[in-house]
């Protein structure tokens, strides 16, 4: 049953990796990868003498932080709420209705919400109405990096409580109704019960998230942003993409997305490790 996966992770996952030369080498296109001469580190030379690089690192580390701030505990206290509904008609139906955004493409999403904040959309209609001037959010600098959390947390928030669903179900009953037992309300039962028992994934979770705190969301940041946001809204994958598909700098583009994997490798291990010495070896991931 393993074969499908591992043979998915050879192809996609670890030959690619051979690509990662490009990053050392001038590349001509008729040379190939083999045959381009080596520049050593030039290409990241290059990269740290750019100014508009630190731009673009700097939106990437803020708009991902902004989304673990305001997006990581919106999953955790859905399902804690969501957990005390008695109606278990209701508590299925509102789950189901929360997975759905998931499974919308970002390209559908982006068309949907620059509907809602176009001039003449939803949004403005309402500013209109109570006296306001109408606001061109999506080309607004100030307003993009809240529209893109707040629609980041719209899309993937009751997708990402399904773990802490599960991992409140497996949960002993018998906690519950001892406390029941001894005078404690659905609150208390949530603080000293739930959320303790919680910890342990919830420190996974942290440690999985703070690994992808250069993915700042690519599929979302391309289809909602422009020119007039790049200030702002303009993140290390879609510099990528400018600079390898449109410019067609294959080196430099490389040597980026292998500047962001190293990066990520160093924070999932710093991360890690003040979790173990924070919580202790029971809530890391090793």
């Amino acid at each position: 049953m393993m074969v499908p996966a591992v043979i998915y992770y050879i192809v996609f996952h670890y030959l690619p990796m051979y690509g990662v030369l490009l990053a050392f080498k001038d590349f001509k296109i008729l040379k190939g990868i083999v045959g381009s001469p080596w520049v050593g580190v030039d290409v990241f030379q290059k990269i740290f003498h750019d100014d508009y690089f630190y731009t673009v690192l700097k939106n990437t580390i803020i708009i991902s932080f902004y989304k673990l701030i305001f997006g990581f505990p919106v999953p955790i206290i859905f399902a804690l709420l969501l957990s005390e509904v008695m109606n278990a008609k209701y508590k299925k139906l509102v789950q189901t209705i929360s997975y759905l955004p998931h499974f919308i493409s970002w390209v559908v999403l982006a068309g949907i919400f620059f509907t809602f904040f176009s001039m003449e959309g939803p949004m403005n209609t309402i500013i209109t109405y109570f006296g306001g001037d109408p606001v061109l959010f999506l080309a607004d600098p100030r307003y993009f990096r809240t529209i893109l959390v707040v629609t980041g947390i719209f899309q993937g928030f009751g997708w990402g409580s399904i773990i802490y669903f599960a991992a409140i179900s497996s949960i002993d009953p018998m906690l519950y109704e001892a406390a029941i037992i001894d005078g404690a309300g659905r609150f208390k039962r949530m603080f000293y019960i739930s959320i303790p028992m919680l910890i342990p994934i919830i420190a996974i979770m942290l440690i999985l998230s703070m690994s992808g705190i250069l993915d700042a969301g690519f599929d979302q940041i391309f289809n909602l942003y422009n020119a007039q946001v790049y200030s702002v809204s303009d993140i290390i994958d879609t510099y990528v993409y400018r600079k390898g598909i449109v410019e067609m700098s294959y080196s430099y583009a490389t040597a980026v997305g292998l500047f962001k994997s190293v990066v990520a490798l160093i924070l999932i291990f710093v991360v890690n490790r003040i979790v173990k010495l924070i919580g202790g070896k029971d809530h890391a991931l090793w």
